[in-house]
Parts: C-alpha cells; sequence; structure tokens
C-alpha cells in the first residue's frame, strides 16, 4: 500500500512539474492499455495514476482512505473487473452519479475521455489484487 502512495505521490508531482507530454514518437498521443482487467504493469498503474491525479479525482478519493468518495481499496472490494461493470464505472466517472456510496453525489468529469475513464476504472479495479 505504501508502495502505491509513493507512485501516486510521484506521478502528482511529475504531472506539476511537467513530466511527461504523454506523446508516443510518432507525436500522438497514446491512450490505449496494454493490459486486462484485474493485471498489471508497473508502467500501466503509473499511468493509470497519472491520469488520476490529472483529472482531479484526488480531491474527493484517495487509494486507501475514504475522503469525500470512497477509497480506491474499497471500490476495488465492491466491484468485479469485468467489461460491462468497466463501462458501467467508466460512464459514472463521466456522467457522475450518486446514491452507491451514499448521498454525496460524484459530479461529472466531461474532461475525461471514455477510454481514460476505462483506463482508470481498470487500475482502481485491480486494486483489490494488491
Amino acid at each position: 500500500m505504501k508502495k502505491l502512495l509513493v507512485i501516486l505521490s510521484a506521478a502528482v508531482v511529475l504531472y506539476a512539474c511537467g513530466g511527461s507530454d504523454g506523446k508516443a514518437t510518432d507525436g500522438k498521443k497514446d491512450t490505449t492499455v496494454q493490459t486486462t482487467p484485474g493485471t498489471s504493469t508497473a508502467a500501466v498503474d503509473e499511468k493509470a495514476l497519472e491520469l488520476i491525479g490529472s483529472k482531479g479525482c484526488t480531491a474527493c478519493h484517495a487509494i486507501d482512505k475514504k475522503l469525500i468518495g470512497p477509497a480506491y481499496i474499497d471500490v476495488s472490494k465492491k466491484y468485479e473487473p469485468t467489461a460491462d461493470i468497466i463501462d458501467s464505472l467508466a460512464s459514472k466517472v463521466i456522467k457522475g452519479g450518486v446514491g452507491v456510496w451514499g448521498d454525496v453525489p460524484m459530479t461529472a468529469n466531461t474532461t475525461v475521455s471514455p477510454d481514460e475513464a476505462k483506463e482508470m476504472v481498470t487500475y482502481i479495479l485491480s486494486l483489490k489484487n494488491k
């Protein structure tokens, strides 16, 4: 768990300081995830953590403790990482929602693309196995 917090902190610092520009060698932004639900690599985890930090998710969520919203580890324990669940949760990341974790609504995050939302959700659900 401490390792994940260190990685998250490093990703936030890298993003804040300019970090990687997110571009592949051909100049196009690479938004593909080379993993399946429940599996992960350090590079995919780091990219997902960077997305989570850059899209403002950490204002309401943390990996291992409840803030305004649930801890990511609690989300990973509640849901199985199936394609349907990933699609459903990714849609909630973009559109927002209320009622599943209490009365405080999760605001819509329209700056997140469907692929980015799926990448973040896949990472969050992988925490169950860590």
